[in-house]
């Protein structure tokens, strides 16, 4: 098999509802499309989610690459030679993680639908499906709790909590949402770098009662150590998030007890490939992980729970960046049963069955 035409576009998809973390507002989500094709008539697709504060990128700058370095390497190449791809991308994009993400994605995609499965058969098929979150942006405490209470209505059981801009106002919210909801609800709480080290700890001492499943990335993420310093002085399960970019990353901060849980985000590590192998180190060192999203399309969010189900230490997942996009012309290839994701039938990422 041999990539014969690629082809890539800007994708526009606005938000149903605007939403606040702790650095900014997100009204809509401009993601970029690969079409990758051979000379079996198999078809690939990609997925770039490029956000400058995350990815150091832009839509424009994710064309700009594949134009000069992603179309012009993978013509003619056999995407099965997927290492080979990994590493020659690594070195003339070193810093366009979304942009290698797409590409990596769209040859597992061929790679699977050669082999006639769907991708996370090809992975490893741990499992068949996974509970995710469901992400609450920054509101009033008043409006947490509605927000809450519709989703649970929608039948989800697990709510990520966003904070960072004003502790004593999160520790409110998390207090109220526990006596709201009652216990059978899994409250995550994720502070988006917004704490100094003071601020976690305090905010993790007044919340105990609440049973907050885990805490993602309370201070930056330029700084492993503080998040290591949190990590020490807290009794709940740490996850670092923004600290994590790399696989140089993950052995820092897992060969210095910085974190007890990883998130692997597919856009900002560069694809499947360097997944996997972030993945291993953190189970080498009894760290578990969660896979995350961006605002994605249900495209690249397919290939995220593609990866979560084929690995047995992905146990936690937070797949909900496309929930709130419209004209997403990928919606499908994920599906959601109360609170529960499964994939589309089909080879691959199912885009060829659809």
């Amino acid at each position: 098999m041999k990539i014969t035409h690629l082809e890539c576009w800007l994708l526009e998809m606005p938000l149903t509802v605007p939403y606040t973390i702790a650095y900014e507002k997100i009204e809509q989500c401009v993601n970029v499309i690969l079409k990758i094709d051979t000379d079996t008539g198999l078809t690939g697709w990609g997925c770039a989610a490029p956000d400058l504060p995350v990815t150091g990128e832009t839509p424009k700058g994710v064309l700009h690459d594949f134009e000069h370095a992603i179309a012009p390497w993978l013509k003619g190449m056999n995407p099965f030679r997927y290492t080979l791809i990994d590493r020659e991308l690594q070195q003339v994009l070193p810093k366009s993680l979304s942009a290698r993400t797409m590409a990596d994605m769209a040859i597992y995609d061929l790679m699977a639908q050669q082999a006639k499965v769907p991708l996370y058969q090809l992975l490893g098929g741990y499992r068949e499906s996974i509970p995710t979150s469901i992400t609450i942006g920054i509101l009033p405490v008043e409006d947490t709790l509605a927000k809450a209470k519709d989703f649970i209505r929608q039948g989800f059981f697990i709510l990520k909590i966003k904070g960072g801009k004003d502790v004593e106002e999160d520790i409110e919210k998390m207090v109220k949402l526990r006596e709201t909801l009652g216990h059978a609800i899994e409250l995550r709480f994720d502070a988006n770098q917004g704490y100094t080290v003071e601020q976690s700890v305090r905010f993790i001492k007044e919340t105990m009662d609440v049973g907050i499943e885990l805490f993602e990335q309370p201070t930056a993420g330029t700084a492993s150590e503080l998040l290591g310093e949190v990590t020490s002085k807290v009794p709940i399960p740490v996850m670092a998030d923004e600290s994590l970019l790399s696989l140089k990353d993950v052995f820092h901060l897992t060969s210095n007890n910085w974190t007890d849980m990883i998130n692997i985000k597919l856009m900002k590590t560069g694809g499947i490939t360097q997944a996997l192998h972030i993945n291993s180190v953190a189970k080498a060192a009894g760290v578990e992980a969660m896979v995350g999203c961006m605002d994605e399309s249900a495209l690249s969010i397919a290939a995220g729970l593609h990866f979560a189900l084929g690995r047995h230490n992905v146990k936690y997942a937070d797949l909900d960046g496309h929930l709130d996009l419209l004209e997403d012309p990928f919606a499908g290839l994920v599906i959601l049963k109360n609170g529960v994701l499964y994939p589309a039938e089909g080879n691959g990422l199912g885009v060829a069955q659809r």
